[in-house]
């Protein structure tokens, strides 16, 4: 198990926060080579590897002004971290705060795989969209 400075759920809500910077690398160089981006959500797509992540990251954050997620429940156990958030952001001109929860395993500090769920209709209802 990591040490207490460098605990699973530090490691998790690091990687959370670098969204803030809204730079692909910052935030990549907070996953393993071979992490797994996994998104339940129906708008959502997934991926596998860093680098697709982070070729991904580019056009995710540009839909998405001031970025930020805010944890609002932790449940940690060994590697995995359960996190339930608030995803706010500007898109396409509209104020979104969407809820959601990510399970984040961590291997050797880094995020090895994130389950992202999240709720779709409710980003459509507040970008106009539905």
């Amino acid at each position: 198990m990591a040490s207490e400075k460098n605990s699973s759920a530090d490691i998790a809500l690091r990687y959370m926060a670098s969204f803030e910077t809204g730079d692909p690398d910052a935030i990549a160089s907070n996953v393993t080579e071979d992490f797994i981006n996994t998104q339940t959500g129906a708008l959502g797509k997934g991926c596998q590897t860093r680098q697709t992540y982070r070729e991904r990251l580019v056009g995710f954050l540009a839909g998405f002004k001031d970025l930020r997620y805010l944890s609002v429940h932790i449940i940690e156990q060994d590697e995995r971290v359960a996190i339930s958030y608030r995803m706010t952001a500007i898109s396409d001109g509209h104020p979104i705060d969407i809820p959601g929860v990510m399970v984040i395993a961590v291997r050797d500090g880094l995020v090895a795989s994130r389950e992202d769920y999240w709720d779709g209709v409710t980003f459509l209802e507040q970008t106009g969209k539905r």
